[in-house]
This record gives structure tokens, sequence and C-alpha cells, in this order.
């Protein structure tokens, strides 16, 4: 703390007594005297204090010994009285460095403000109960609560005051009051009770319960104050309805559903908010099935309208929860069967459900219709028939004979037309950026962007590079906006090189070393750079190299633009490109950086066209002999894959790091490649850099390796595709256990890369398919849909190998790896868009292992024979399959059962 003491020191020199003092006691963080010596000085002594506090905060920002935190407190309290403005007090106290410590508590602060007229107080409370507590243990709230109470102003309803406040009821340890007893004796409760409703992320507190006792939870203790009268009972239910119906995260629905649930509503109650309880038929499925519950009971007791039931079953029938279909089914057969002059709406009701995904919920749906289409009459069967075209083809027979007449009119004869979307095509990444501006424009856009594409980097660091040559002054103007909004720190760091920290090369361009605590970092000079870390992926570390490289080109050799900057999206460059690209290096006299070039030759497309190769042979220089020689040789070679079991035994310790449920066998099949070592080497003995080596590694399925994976996190971007544009397969392989962590391990947001390399050049193998595989049983519904995108890209190009993938997905899930309930989720989502071919080819190759591998009574199962039974209807597939036969032939009346013979009869026609 010099520094910090020399400038108060100075700061004190030459000031009258009161002053000075106040100075020293900050100095040496005696926070007891504050009061005093502030309450010695009058309005113009304290206004002179300020400059000096506010260059002794600058200074004590980084200090967090103990005499730096003892010197912030004393600071904290001398600028909130040297403030004569309730404005600035109020901004000062809630500063985010005044922070580790609970100021807000120490007596000393009391009394500082206790001695301030009461206006001033008021309005200092009234604007910090509006600022959210930020920084780490620290919040402000204690000091506006005592405020509000001693002074008996209005209480504050902002969010942060009534978040800070519900949090407090509950703290400190031992033997305490009930929360309903806590509330009944707090004069705020009547006030900022019912605005908990109004907050976010508040589940977690409403659902804690810290006793048995009746009355010591939130839900409870609404309940028992609506109950006494003390919270106004009808003000609390419509704010729960309204809480509810507005959505939000899992955890605060659940939580206000409890609250719901412990006030009771009485079925008038309900009767009188019987609209928004019906709107609640559209959110989660906990609630729309409680929101179901009510109208049931509501119904039955005659406290409702009619049209409830045909408005309720409008909404509930078109979800995809079969639970929530069936109870509805359920509700419209009683409601028929109580009274059957309400047959006719019933069965038009349930013929909503004829276009469910679930061919079990059609068939119930169309038992319905068929119990009740007698008492309805005939005036609804035409609107039943138009209804009944939707069913799938296996209920058209049963329903010509509900309706008395034939449903469905498909041509045995017409074959099936396949729909798939566009093969995509890489899109141009565009000219460069043509002017300073622009750059500054698009790297603004870059670091807004929660996931900087390819492209936009890219363009963002070879314009860089080419404005730096043309005009490297205007350059660094240009940015200087930029940088002020978004400034490099250069500090040490714990995570992974992205293209956020193309800011390194802004900062080298203009001039700047960024501070960095025990590393040198210019550009060109020595020392280890802030861009990377033990923690740096082999895809970060070619980031860092491609960018410490740039910074010192921009700073000193300013070439006039990279070889390395893609052509499309993919990462590709185009071969024709980069040999115009040398040409203009040779012409300029200008040697390419080394990690520039590497870059590039990993990026550029196979040619076989005599014209690129005739001029990349009159390349003179090492660097374009080298290109030269790679692109006649077909550059870097394909790595092929193969199969591996990884089967760990019981107990095994590596058992828990692939599936983390030790009590079981987990069979993964990974698949191990052949390392590239140093990769082709030039007709002059080079080769790729270190950083470059690494991305053509070999994989194992080795203990060691699956650690590593178990406990590193994985946050993969686009960029790592576009490094090895044309070698899917091979990144595919080396990341097949992050994707397989989606399905065995129920990892999140593993999938995302797969559209990538599925639109990514090279062969598509069985790393890749095995990818799909994956990702199709992965646990987040997000990651499963990255896999169907993935899988209707590689059917588009005509690169999905089918027989293949429903092979790897029949051993998938036998052991359990993949769970076939995801997996008929998946693949429905595909067939959805008209891809029925596609996913019968993957299903029909998956049958002998789905049937003989897996459980019979495995969830989903059921699922995955009604949709190959529907895909094969479709594409007229015929053909026996000897387990589903044998599956059929079983005895019983399963789900698995049923859906086998339909599938069977469907491929015997």
């Amino acid at each position: 703390m010099t520094g910090a003491t020399g400038a108060v020191t100075a700061e004190a020199e030459g000031r009258p007594d009161g002053v000075a003092r106040l100075l020293r006691a900050v100095r040496g963080g005696r926070m007891s005297l504050i009061p005093a010596l502030v309450d010695d000085l009058d309005a113009a002594q304290r206004r002179q204090c300020l400059p000096a506090l506010k260059a002794l905060r600058k200074e004590l920002r980084d200090d967090w010994s103990n005499d730096g935190i003892g010197a912030r407190g004393a600071l904290l309290l001398a600028g909130a009285g040297c403030h004569t403005g309730p404005a600035g007090a109020a901004t000062w106290l809630a500063g985010r460095d005044f922070t580790g410590r609970d100021w807000a508590r120490h007596p000393a602060l009391g009394r500082l403000v206790e001695a301030q007229p009461v206006e001033w107080q008021i309005e200092v409370a009234t604007r910090l109960a509006a600022r959210s507590a930020s920084g780490w243990g620290r919040s402000m709230y204690p000091l506006a609560e005592a405020v509000v109470r001693r002074t008996g102003c209005a209480v504050p309803q902002d969010e942060p005051f009534v978040r800070e406040w519900a949090s407090s009821v509950r703290q400190g340890g031992g033997p305490q009051p009930t929360v309903a007893a806590l509330l009944r004796a707090d004069a705020f409760t009547p006030v900022l009770a019912p605005r908990v409703f109004e907050l976010d992320d508040i589940g977690w507190m409403l659902s804690w319960q810290r006793s048995p006792r009746p009355g010591d939870s939130w839900p409870e203790a609404f309940a028992e104050l609506a109950a006494t009268g003390e919270l106004d009972r009808a003000e609390l239910l419509d704010a729960c309805l309204a809480r509810l119906l507005r959505g939000g995260k899992s955890p605060d629905q659940r939580a206000f559903l409890d609250v719901l649930r412990a006030l009771a509503p009485t079925p008038e109650e309900y009767a009188a908010r019987v609209r928004d309880v019906l709107a609640l038929l559209d959110a989660p499925s906990v609630i729309a099935g409680h929101a179901q519950e009510v109208l049931v009971g509501l119904d039955e007791a005659g406290l409702t309208e009619p049209e409830v039931l045909a408005e309720a079953s409008a909404v509930v029938l078109f979800r995809t929860e079969k639970k929530l279909v069936r109870a509805q089914l359920g509700w419209l057969d009683r409601a028929a069967r109580r009274e059957p002059a309400r047959s006719g709406p019933v069965v038009l009701a349930a013929s909503a459900a004829f276009g469910h995904p679930d061919q079990g919920v059609q068939e119930r749906a169309l038992r319905v219709v068929a119990k009740h289409l007698r008492a309805a009459g005939e005036a609804v069967l035409p609107e039943l028939r138009l209804a009944a075209e939707a069913l799938n083809p296996a209920h058209h027979p049963r329903a010509g004979e509900v309706l008395g007449a034939p449903v469905g009119g498909e041509d045995p004869d017409t074959g099936w037309d396949e729909l798939l979307p566009p093969a995509p095509q890489p899109r141009p990444l565009g000219a460069p950026i043509a002017s300073a501006a622009e750059v500054a424009e698009e790297l603004s856009a870059l670091l807004a962007a929660e996931s900087p594409d390819v492209a936009v980097f890219e363009r963002v660091l070879d314009g860089l590079v080419r404005q730096a040559h043309l005009d490297r002054a205007a350059l660094a103007e240009a940015l200087e906006p930029v940088r002020r909004v978004h400034p490099w720190s250069g500090v040490g760091r714990w995570y992974d090189c992205t293209p956020r920290d193309v800011l390194h090369v802004a900062a080298a361009v203009a001039g700047e070393t960024p501070p960095h605590r025990g590393v040198r970092d210019l550009p060109g000079g020595k020392g280890r750079s802030p861009l990377r870390s033990q923690n740096n992926t082999v895809y970060g570390t070619v980031l860092a190299a491609r960018m410490e490289e740039a910074a010192r080109q921009v700073a000193a050799d300013r070439p006039p633009f990279l070889l390395a900057t893609p052509t499309d999206t993919t990462g590709a460059v185009a071969a024709g490109v980069l040999v115009e690209r040398l040409a203009g290096y040779e012409a300029a006299g200008v040697t390419p950086g080394r990690a520039d070039l590497c870059a590039a030759l990993l990026r550029a497309a196979p040619t076989s066209d005599a014209e690129v190769l005739r001029a990349a042979g009159e390349l003179g220089s090492p660097a374009g002999r080298w290109v030269a020689h790679w692109l006649r040789t077909g550059g870097l070679p394909d790595q092929p894959s193969e199969r591996v079991y990884f089967a760990p035994g019981r107990g095994s310790r590596h058992g828990r790091i692939y599936g983390e449920r030790w009590w079981e066998d987990l069979q993964r099949v990974a698949v191990a490649q052949p390392g590239a070592g140093a990769g082709p080497k030039g007709p002059d003995g080079e080769r790729l850099a270190p950083e470059f080596r690494a991305l053509l590694e070999g994989t194992e399925p080795s203990a060691a390796r699956v650690r590593k994976i178990a406990e590193w996190p994985w946050w993969p971007t686009a960029h790592w595709a576009a490094m090895l544009p044309w070698h899917r397969e091979e990144l595919a392989a080396r990341w097949l256990d992050h994707f397989a962590g989606g399905a065995d391990r129920d990892a999140r947001d593993t999938a995302r890369l797969l559209p990538a390399l599925a639109e990514a050049g090279g062969p598509a193998g069985l790393a890749l398919h095995l990818a799909v595989a994956y990702g199709l049983g992965a646990r987040d519904a997000e990651d499963r849909t990255a896999a169907v995108d993935a899988l209707l890209v590689l059917a588009a190009r005509g690169e999905l190998d089918g027989a293949l993938l429903g092979r790897e997905l029949g051993v998938l899930v036998g052991p359990g790896t993949v769970k076939a309930t995801r997996l008929a989720s998946a693949l429905a989502l595909a067939a959805g868009t008209g891809a029925y071919g596609t996913v019968w080819s993957v299903l029909g190759a998956a049958l002998p292992g789905l049937l003989g591998g897996a459980e019979q009574s495995a969830r989903g199962l059921g699922d995955l024979l009604a949709l190959a039974a529907d895909c094969a209807r479709r594409t007229r597939a015929r053909g026996p399959v000897a387990e589903v036969t044998a599956t059929a032939e079983r005895a019983g009346s399963s789900r698995v059962v049923k859906e086998a013979r339909i599938l069977r009869d469907v491929l015997a026609a």
C-alpha cells in the first residue's frame, strides 16, 4: 500500500488540520474515527477531500492486502460522508470496488448516515434500494433497510430491494421462528410480499424449507398469512396465476406452483379465474397437468361452461406429452358418458388427436370417437372423415369401419418422393474489408456477438493486417472507439484462446503493450504470450499462434494481406487463390509468416486443375515451392478410422469416467486412428509448425485420455472445424468422446459442431456416422436437433450411409449408451420434415440390433417400431426382417409386440 500511502500523504500536505486528520484516518483504515472526523468538517472542507479520496480509491482497486482492505472500508465511509449531495453519496456507496466485507452493517457507517439530515438519508436509501447487489460479498440493503425502518418513509419496492428483503428473512443460524412468524412480525410484509411474485430466479428460496414445522417455508407462510387475513388472499391468487402465465425458468415455475397448491384455491375461486387456468394449459407439462386436473374437477362439478372442454382439448391434444393427451381423451370420454348430449362436441374435439405424432394416441382417440359416435349423430360425420385423413395409414381401415366410408386415398402404385433440404453450398467469404472504418465496424460486431462465426473473425483478422499495411495510423485512430468499449487487458487467462482475442492484434496496431503480470509480450519481442495458457486446447493454441504472428506483423513486417484467410465459410482456401496470394507476396518481396503459411496449407482445397498447378510450379520462393509440392502431391492425406471397443468391467475405476454410472457396465464404441506425425514434408524438408502438427495427432481410447475428457470442459466453436475443412472424418474421430458424452454422460451442448462437420469436405466414414449416432441419442433436445440437421445435410449431399448409421445405432442402444426414447424423438423430428426414406434407411438397418440386443421392455422401443412402420408404409418398403417377425410372433400384447406385428404386416404387404 506504499503508493496509496504516498498519494494520500501528498494530498494531505497543506490541508486544514481536519482534512488532514480525515485523510490520515482513511490511510490507516480507522473506520471508527471517520464519522466524528467527517462531522467536524464543513461542506467546503468535505468537497476539498473528494479529489484525494478518489485518487486513493483508484490505487486501492488492485490492493487486496489486509491493510488495503481496511483502508478501503474507511475510504467507503469517508467518501459517503464527504459527498454532500445524496446522489453522489449513493453512487459512492454502491461502487463495485467496495467488495470483500459487509461494510453496510458496520456501526460506524450507521452512525455516519444517521448524523445526516433525514431528507438526505431517505434519498440515499431510495437510490440504494434501486441498485442491484453486485460484486462479491457486498450489499447495501442493510443500510437502506435501517434508514427506512428508522425514518418510517415509504418502503421501496424496487426489485433489488425486494430481492434482498426476501433473502434476509431466513439469514442467520440456530433456532429461529418460522417463515410465517417472521413475515407476520415484519412491517414490510404487506407491501413487499406480493412483489416477490414478480422476481426472477427466486425459486431456490421459495422451495427451501429449513424444518418440517408448519409455516416454515414460503408457500406455507403465504397460505397461513392469507388464511388469517394478514395478506390479501385474492391478491395472492391473482399474482401467483399471473406469474405462472408469464413463464420463466423451471425452478421458478415449480416453486410458484407449490405456492398455488399451498393456497389451495376453492373450486369457486378457480371458477372465477377459469380463463387464467385455461391459459396455463400452454405452460410446461407439470403446470399444464395441474391446470388440467383443476379444469376436470370444475367440469365434473358443473362450475364451467361446456365450451371450456372443447377449448382445453384444442390446446392439450396438440401437445407432445402423451400423459397429458391421454388424460384429456379420458376427460372427453367421461364427459360424454356422463352427459350423452355432449357427445357431438366430444367426438369433434377428440378428432383433433388424429394428427398426433404418436400412433397410440391416434388409436385411443379413434376409440373415443367410435364409442360416442352414435349419440353424436350423423351431422358430425363429414368433419370427422376429413380429420381422419390425418391418421396414420395403419388406422385407416378401422377409421373407415367407424365412419362408414373409406379413409385415405393412397395409390399403392405411386412412388415416394423424398423431401430433403437443398444440399448446402459453401458461402463465399466476400471481398476483403476496404477501409479502416469498416474494420472497426466489423470488429465491434465480432465482440458483440455471442458466438462470432468464421467469416466475421477471418475478415477482421485479415482486415487488420491489410489496413495496417496501407495506413497504420489511420487504422489505430479508427479502432480507438472500439478499444475504449472493449479494452484488451492482456492479463493471465484460465480459458481457451478465442476469436475475441483478436483485440491483441488491435492493441498491437495502436502500439500498446497490454499489462500482463509476470509476462512480457511486446510485438516482435520476447516472452510468453498472454494468449496461451495450460488450459488452451490445441485449437486455441493454433488461434493464438496466428494472432501472435499477426500482432508482430502489423507492428513490424506489415504484409499486404494474409494467406490463410478462407475463401468460403467452411474455412477452405481455394487452391488458385492461394497461389495468387503467394505470387503477390513474391512480387512484393515479402516472406509469409510461418503460422499463416501452415494454416493456409491445411485449408488449401485439393485440386487437379492443370492451370493452377502450372501457376504454382512457377513460384520461386521457399514458401511457393512448398505450396506447389503440397498441391501436386494432394496435401494432407486422409486418415482412416478403425473401431476399438472399450468396455470397462464392473467396479473398474475407469467405468465411472465413461458413464459416471459406476454400478453398470457401459460399452462405448471408440474410434482410433494413426497419428500424422509431422505431416507431409515440403521439397526442402519443411515441416508444419508444432502448433499445427498437434492438430494431426492420433487418438486412442486410453484411460488417461478418457480421464482428461471427463475432467475438462469442452467449448467447441466453428473455428475448430475451419482449421481442417477437408478432414471432417479425422475431426469427428478426435471429438468422438465429447459427442458420446451427450448420450451416455448426459452432457449438454456437445453436438453443436455436427452440422459444420456435415457441411465440410472430405470422406464421411465411421467416425462421422458414429458422431451423428451419439448426437441423435443426446440428452439435450438442442443437441438432438443439431444431429438431425447433420443427418439431413449428409442425406441431401448423398453422403449418408444409412445402413452404417443404423447398424451402429443398433449396437449403441443395446447397452443403453444411446437411449431408445431419445433416438425415437430425434428420428421422428427428421421424418417430420418429409425425409421418411432417409429415416427408414437408418431404422431398417437398426432393427436387427434394436430387437436382438436391447431389452424388449426398453422405453422408446415401441416408438421406434411405430416410426419404422410409418416410414416403411410411406416409402413402400418391402421384405421381411427376421427379428421383427420373431418379435411379432411372441405371446402377449405389449406395445413392442403390437408395433412389431404392424411393421411385419407392412413389410409383407
